[in-house]
Order: C-alpha cells, then structure tokens, then sequence
C-alpha cells in the first residue's frame, strides 16, 4: 500500500504543478485577459469550499463516488483539448477538474492515515513535493505550445486516476472501519479550530502570489529567488521524511507550535526582505509552516471525528479553498497599496490563528502552549 500511496501522491501533485505553475501563462498566451484567468483559476478553489458543505447535507463519499471523480478528473484534463479557447467552456472544465481533483484528495488521505498511520504519513507524503518539483524541471524545457501542457496533464491525469483506483480496490474493505471512532462535526463548537486553520492558509496568500514579486522588487535577483523556492521545497521533503516522531506527540501542540512559527516566518521577510541569510532561514521554516503543520492538521481531524472523509474534505475545502482565495484577494490589495506591509499582515493573520488554537486548547482543560 505505502508504494501505490507514494505514487498517488507524486503523480497528483504533478497534475497541481502543471496546472498551477504553467496553465496561467499558456491561458494569457493563448489570449485570456488577467481578470478571465483569475475568474478561471478561481474556479477550483471555490468548488472545494462549497463541496464539503453538501455532504454535511448526506451525501457521502463511497466508493462509487470516489470512482466518478477519478473519470471527472481524466475527461476534465481531456476536454482542454476543445475548451481552451473558449472561456465558458473552459471554465466548466475548471469546475469539473475541481470537483474531481477536491473528492479524490481527501478520500486518499484517510486511507493513508488508517493504512499507514500518521507516523509513516510523511514519507509518503513527501512523493507528491518530489513529484511537484519534477514536473516543474521537466515542463519548462519542453513546453512550446499549450498543447505540451495539455499532454502532459493528460497523462499525469489518467496515471493518477489509475493508482488512485487501485489504493481504493485495495482498501474497499477496510472503508466501514474509518467511521467508528470519534466525535461528530461541529464548526460551531469547534469555531476557534477551524477559523484558526483558515486563517493559517489566508496568511500563504501572499507567498504563494507574490513572494516572488516580493523579493525581486526587494533587490533579489529572480535566479536567488528561485533558489529561494527551491530551498524551501527541499526543507518541506526533510521534514515529511522525519516528521514521525514529532507526530506521536500531543498533535494540538504541534499546531500551536507550527502557528508561532509561521507567525516568525512572515515577520522575518517583513523586516529584512534583502539579507539573503535570513531569507534563507526564513525560507527552511517551510518545514514547519506547511510539512509539519499540514500532517499535524489532518491527524487532529482524523483523530477527533467520526467522519474521517468529511473532516479531511471540510479541511481541505475551508483552509485551502476559502482560506487560500480570500489570502490570495486580500494580499493582492494590500500589495497594490501597501507593498512594503504584505508580509506584516500575514504575520498578524497568523498570530490570530495561534490566539485561536491556544484558546481552543484552554477550553477543552489543558495547559496552554
């Protein structure tokens, strides 16, 4: 299981490099104007916000489902095909990627914490940040036309799909087993964890979008950047690879802990976005910001609830969705009008999201962090 897991995740993360990284650049090539490749590529994010929320309603995510979404995912990828050049089309082909690509996810990730554990989680988890950064090495020298990309998400698209079938074949009778533990969902009750969360996420906003923009304005040069980039990737992988024994821990802890120290991480490139020692440091606390505070995150919510799917889709779609396109939109106005503040806002973010998680801590009777 750990190796059709660890191909999963390095062939799905692959499809998210293409489609982030290269499918904006084809789309204004191609001759979208900005505001329709931001309408497009708003598409996905806002599916998997509002998907959970009708399963909260009683649909549930069975195998049958799960089956649907890998074909949505592989005929998605091929209609691009047809539906590049015209914008409504393509962008009901940007909703149905989003469903397919927003079910199939968290499905994977409870098979992978009931399989494997969260101690193990990590190395294999660390396949998909491999396999993101491949295809980025490998795209770039080949992509001469939109449809070099198209092929390439194709391909990865069916791969994917393949290996996602075969774990779920695998684990069908296994799949009773993830629903007997745990309490109910409850955003109401548990508001300070999952506003927390989200707010964690908005703050990435301004990385994800504009760090590089950040650095080279700054004085970096755009290959220090790079090399920026690529440092911090490379700190996630180390921190995915030995991950496990911070995660047999007090994982609440570990959430606090991951907050406190994003919250150093933004206030670093706030005050010193031109010492390339700091930068680089700033950089290596990818590992906890993201490797160490995504594992922490989805073992909390598969420990806690019953339903182990809903959480990790609720998770999915209201930190990354909701909170990675209200991140993205707000850091957007507060570079376009307070550019040298872009990093002290997100610090801020994250600072309520650590009061938050500390909060929730307290309320339940434990010692505070």
């Amino acid at each position: 299981m750990s190796l059709l897991l660890s191909l999963f995740y390095y062939f799905y993360f692959s499809i998210i490099g293409v489609y982030i990284i290269f499918f904006p650049k084809i789309l204004v090539a191609v001759g979208y104007a900005p505001s329709e490749v931001g309408i497009i590529f708003a598409a996905s994010p806002l599916v998997r916000f509002i998907l959970p929320f009708l399963f909260m309603r009683g649909l549930h995510l069975d195998g049958r489902l799960f089956n649907l979404s890998l074909f949505l995912i592989v005929m998605s990828s091929l209609s691009f095909f047809v539906t590049l050049e015209n914008f409504y089309l393509l962008l009901l082909s940007n909703i149905f990627l989003g469903i397919g690509l927003s079910l199939t996810l968290p499905y994977i990730e409870v098979v992978a914490l009931h399989t494997i554990g969260k101690e193990r989680y990590g190395r294999v988890r660390l396949f998909g940040s491999i396999g993101f950064v491949v295809v980025a090495l490998v795209l770039v020298k080949y992509l001469s036309a939109a449809d070099v990309a198209i092929y390439f998400l194709s391909f990865l698209s069916f791969i994917t799909a393949l290996f996602a079938f075969m774990i779920a074949q695998k684990s069908s009778d296994e799949d009773r087993e993830l629903q007997k533990s745990g309490g109910e969902i409850s955003l109401l009750k548990d508001w300070q964890l999952w506003i927390g969360l989200t707010l964690m996420q908005m703050s990435f906003g301004a990385f994800y979008n504009f760090f590089t923009i950040y650095e080279t304005n700054s004085g970096i040069s755009l290959e220090v950047t790079i090399y920026l980039w690529s440092f911090g990737v490379l700190a996630e992988i180390v921190m995915l690879f030995y991950q496990g024994r911070f995660l047999s821990g007090n994982l609440l802890k570990i959430l606090q802990l991951t907050t406190f120290i994003t919250v150093i991480r933004w206030f670093l490139l706030y005050l010193y976005p031109q010492n390339l020692a700091l930068l680089f440091f700033a950089q290596s606390l990818h590992a906890f910001s993201f490797a160490l505070f995504h594992s922490a995150a989805i073992s909390y919510l598969f420990q806690i609830y019953r339903d182990k799917k809903l959480a990790q889709q609720l998770f999915a779609g209201i930190t990354y969705g909701f909170g990675g396109v209200s991140g993205a939109v707000l850091s957007g106005y507060i570079y376009e009008y307070y550019p040298k503040y872009l990093f002290l806002s997100s610090s801020v973010i994250v600072m309520f999201a650590f009061g938050l998680l500390f909060l929730y801590k307290r309320e339940r009777g434990v010692s505070g962090f």
